[in-house]
């Protein structure tokens, strides 16, 4: 969840809950890596018309989720509208067909790259359309976004989701996030490791798989006589 409020906006400095419940849950073990590779596209400027229309695309209970308000039409466009492609990263799953049945928004701290040096943080956002469900869509971006954000020089990914959203908190809390509850709000903050040259290396081939992926999908849709 999250909107951020436009290439201005800032990370919450996480001040203190005073009526907040922190889960005391133990954090799990991370979970077993089984090979179920799915491949993550990076987004830019030019794929805005498809974002739009993947979050046009859901309806009001996954609006109320995704954002935390039952976002209209308009408030969609304007979000899409003002993402900050030159601080942030967007990044997608695609189908067979080109559609965007996932996507992710990791919003950095104005300072990421500005002082590189000061602690960062970074905001993660999920959504993924309902031909997506029950395949750890939203899971693997997350991975993805974790890595993202390590390389980045980022030292803390923020969460923010409505305590009903069960899927997205038991994604955090078994990456290790700390959760904490406030009413029907929920902010949870995962700290992350140095990058070294291992995340580099895996960065950069997911970059590159993710790319071939959707340039397979692009050649095999242009030799089907029957795509539109």
């Amino acid at each position: 969840m999250g909107l951020p409020r436009g290439p201005q906006s800032e990370i919450p400095k996480h001040p203190p809950f005073a009526d907040s419940t922190l889960d005391t849950l133990p954090a799990p073990l991370p979970r077993p890596r089984v090979f179920a590779w799915v491949p993550i596209r990076s987004l830019s400027e030019r794929h805005r018309p498809r974002m739009l229309a993947h979050l046009l695309a859901l309806d009001t209970n996954d609006r109320y989720l995704r954002f935390g308000y039952a976002a209209a039409d308009d408030q969609i466009r304007r979000y899409v509208e003002r993402i900050a492609f030159e601080r942030d990263e967007i990044f997608g799953v695609f189908n067979r067909r080109l559609d965007l049945i996932a996507l992710a928004h990791l919003a950095y701290d104005p300072s990421v790259d500005v002082e590189p040096q000061r602690a960062s943080a970074a905001e993660f956002g999920v959504s993924v359309n309902v031909h997506g469900r029950g395949r750890g869509l939203g899971a693997r971006l997350f991975d993805h976004a974790v890595l993202r954000a390590r390389n980045r020089g980022v030292d803390t990914i923020v969460i923010h989701a409505l305590s009903e959203n069960a899927a997205m908190l038991r994604i955090v809390r078994n990456a290790g996030a700390v959760i904490e509850r406030t009413g029907v709000d929920a902010e949870a903050h995962l700290r992350l490791p140095p990058e070294d040259h291992e995340s580099r290396r895996a960065g950069a081939l997911e970059q590159q798989l993710g790319e071939l992926d959707y340039r397979f999908k692009q050649g095999a849709r242009s030799d089907d006589p029957h795509a539109s």
